[in-house]
């Protein structure tokens, strides 16, 4: 019986023994792999915190080589245009022409009433027939006092004395006529007629109304304008200086004419570019045979290139969001084939408002849309395409 206990008692000794390094195992199996995935969820994590901080951007490519059209805004003007003003003070008796009628060169648009300058041209022949006797007069006392003289009756400076008088009167006679001449010239300015032939654009009086003239707040009566030929006056930018040759044949619109075209002919231009727009002042004609457009409208005008111009830089069109302005002056923001911003300089030619028109890029490159203002040289980003930039 005691063997029989202490073989019972003996028993249970190996099996303890393995499963205590078993449950050590898997034990340290658990603890291993809490380890691992606590290991790799803290990297997951970092990870994740460091993409975050990496910016997503949107970026376009640029719109390609510049177009060969350039738009920009025009006035067109009268060929002549005179405002027509008064010479002499009075009252406006009547007029003749309203605006928007056809006029002859010196045909009669209006009649002052002028009656200070009757009477004074009146006085003023008055007083030459006056200068005209005395002149007469003179000259027989001086034929006469001549003929004492041959016959040694009266003495040579009484004679001479004579011939002075004779002078003087001539001289006088001669100043009240420039008088009545120029009194004659005044009346003459009564009658208001074109200078040239034209429309009538504007007229600023009416009858009885009192004429000043030749002061500063003298308004011109009528405006004549000759309408049967427009100029067409345009600020085109420094870019496209060059390409502004006489002759250059431009088309351009009207508000009150939307589909239809113009030609004008590029006549002049200022050949000096203004330093506080950068712009240089063209002058266009056009041909008004049909009395179509008016002086004073407001015209688009569309410059066509045919073909780049030697020696000129390559331009593209980018987005103007996509614009930086840093100390080295204006620039944008590329991403590289590394997914690294890169900042370029760029040159600025026209501003089309939504859209600029640059040298300094290739239309392969890509281009950040709205960069963030602290984008920086080799700045890690999330490219996001938008796109074509297309013209």
């Amino acid at each position: 019986m005691a063997e029989s206990h202490a073989v019972a008692a003996a028993g249970p000794k190996p099996r303890l023994r393995w499963i205590i390094p078993v449950a050590a195992c898997i034990f340290g199996i658990i603890l291993v792999a809490g380890t691992i995935m606590r290991i790799h969820d803290r990297h997951q994590l970092h990870a994740m915190n460091v993409a975050a901080l990496v910016p997503s951007v949107t970026v376009v490519h640029p719109g390609g080589h510049a177009v060969d059209t350039l738009v920009l805004p025009g006035i067109l003007q009268a060929w002549y245009s005179a405002p027509v003003y008064a010479r002499t003070n009075g009252y406006l008796r009547k007029w003749y022409v309203d605006i928007g009628q056809k006029v002859e060169a010196g045909q009669l648009l209006a009649e002052i009433d002028t009656p200070d300058v009757d009477l004074q041209l009146a006085g003023a022949r008055a007083a030459l027939g006056t200068r005209t006797a005395q002149r007469d007069l003179a000259g027989i006392t001086s034929r006469r006092w001549d003929r004492l003289n041959a016959q040694n009756a009266v003495s040579q400076q009484e004679t001479d004395e004579r011939r002075g008088d004779l002078a003087a009167s001539e001289a006088t006679r001669h100043e009240a006529a420039a008088e009545v001449e120029r009194l004659e010239t005044l009346s003459g300015f009564k009658h208001i007629i074109a200078p040239f032939a034209g429309v009538v654009t504007s007229r600023a009086t009416d009858i009885g109304a009192l004429i000043v003239a030749g002061t500063a707040a003298s308004q011109p009566l009528f405006t004549v304008s000759d309408v049967t030929r427009l100029r067409l006056y345009v600020r085109v930018p420094q870019a496209y200086a060059a390409r502004m040759r006489e002759g250059f044949v431009a088309h351009f619109t009207v508000p009150d004419y939307r589909n239809r075209q113009f030609e004008a002919r590029l006549l002049h231009s200022a050949d000096a570019v203004d330093s506080q727009s950068g712009t240089m002042l063209v002058q266009l004609v056009y041909e008004n045979g049909e009395n179509l457009l008016k002086p004073g409208a407001y015209a688009q005008i569309a410059f066509t290139f045919h073909g780049p111009e030697p020696q000129a830089p390559p331009t593209v069109r980018v987005p103007a969001s996509s614009l930086l302005f840093r100390k080295d002056g204006p620039t944008v923001a590329l991403v590289d084939e590394h997914d690294h911003a890169r900042i370029q300089p760029v040159s600025i030619l026209i501003d089309f408002g939504t859209e600029l028109e640059v040298t300094g890029l290739a239309p392969q490159d890509r281009i950040i849309t709205n960069p963030p203002d602290d984008i920086g040289d080799g700045d890690s980003v999330r490219p996001r395409e938008g796109g074509g930039h297309g013209n």
